[in-house]
């Protein structure tokens, strides 16, 4: 994990021992580091190792809320409840980490020990605070500071340019500056008559929109699409497509979806996610929009062919319902309907339910979804 010269600071104290100073730093600068995993998960591991576990807990919290399956931080939160000798929820963190992981040192080295030390007697007593650290995710290695990143920097430029000149000349290498992981954004550029002729007149419209706002809500698509925000350029599109722009700017805007990705849990921005009384109130907006909900499954149907349930939205906590979206997945989908569950799926047209409804990606569901 690369973390930047400040987070670095707390980083190179933490692995001194010198807890307190680390946390000193992260406090200082908790406001500007707002809404940041590596922030989180550093403060959460040097809050672990200085003894401080409530605020280690809430810390891995915010991590997790950013980075839902991020093998480090579950390993936090095993290792925290282990200490509690709640060993079911310890065990369901690493063995989710297992999953992600099958060769992960530290969650095999402690189901081994769980399963070693089945008796609450026998494992408290295994349990001394140095063993336990053993079972701590690691503290993030700190950047190299001023002079040992001017060192490495002259040697691996000479590495670099010996190694790219052979490359060169063999023509392994015929393109230096190709970037293969950049999106293509040249062909959606609008040209000036395209620019001059943002709208059209007549028909009738959902939305219509002025010369200005038609271009930048264009505009706007495709600087998100740039940043891999698609759920909510698909947003700005869907205003589009179903306002009075113009075609040559729809058709360029439908392109435009072509490029975009399906995403799972770990690349959604959570940030560009929809409520479910945002889409209910303009649905038409967030067509083919992708959303991750949580909720209870009810009325399962599992066949070889689908699954299908309705999502009760909101009702993880049994306390409030926003609502019913039914749900369809084209494979069949193991549900247990006792525990909530978060779904990451894409809107479907109205037309296909009588109300919201989600085509599923990917399901997860743990006890931990139950704190």
């Amino acid at each position: 994990m690369k973390i930047d010269p400040f987070l670095s600071k707390a980083a190179r104290l933490a692995k001194k021992k010198d807890y307190e100073g680390a946390i000193k730093v992260m406090q200082a600068q908790e406001e500007r580091y707002y809404g940041s995993f590596k922030y989180y998960y550093l403060f959460a591991v040097i809050c672990l190792h200085s003894g401080s576990h409530a605020e280690a807990h809430s810390y891995f919290n915010q991590a997790r809320k950013i980075k839902i399956k991020d093998p480090f931080t579950m390993l936090g939160q095993a290792v925290l409840y282990l200490k509690r000798m709640d060993t079911v929820k310890a065990v369901d963190y690493y063995l989710d980490v297992k999953e992600i992981n099958p060769k992960n040192k530290i969650a095999n080295k402690a189901l081994s020990v769980i399963r070693k030390y089945s008796s609450s007697d026998e494992l408290s007593d295994w349990l001394t605070p140095e063993r336990l650290s053993k079972l701590y995710p690691p503290i993030p290695s700190p950047s190299p500071t001023a002079k040992q990143a001017l060192f490495l920097a002259f040697l691996l430029s000479a590495v670099f340019v010996l190694i790219f000149g052979i490359l060169i000349r063999a023509r392994i290498l015929p393109s230096p500056i190709k970037k293969p992981d950049a999106r293509p954004t040249a062909e959606f550029i609008l040209s000036r008559q395209e620019r001059s002729e943002p709208v059209q007149t007549g028909g009738s419209w959902s939305y219509i929109l002025t010369r200005d706002q038609a271009t930048a809500l264009y505009d706007r698509a495709v600087s998100l699409f740039t940043d891999y925000r698609d759920e909510a350029a698909k947003i700005n599109i869907n205003r589009i497509l179903q306002s009075n722009a113009s075609e040559n700017i729809k058709n360029k805007s439908r392109l435009l979806l072509s490029y975009m990705e399906v995403p799972g849990f770990d690349s959604f921005k959570r940030n560009d996610n929809p409520s479910y009384t945002e889409v209910k109130n303009e649905p038409v907006l967030y067509r083919d929009v992708h959303v991750i909900w949580r909720g209870m499954a009810t009325n399962i149907e599992i066949t070889d062919e689908y699954t299908s349930f309705d999502l009760l939205v909101g009702y993880d906590t049994r306390r409030t319902l926003e609502g019913i979206a039914p749900v369809i997945f084209y494979s069949p989908v193991a549900i247990n309907s006792e525990r909530p569950l978060e779904v990451l799926g894409k809107i479907l047209p109205v037309s296909s339910f009588s109300d919201i409804g989600l085509e599923g990606v990917a399901i997860h569901q743990s006890s931990r979804l139950e704190e």
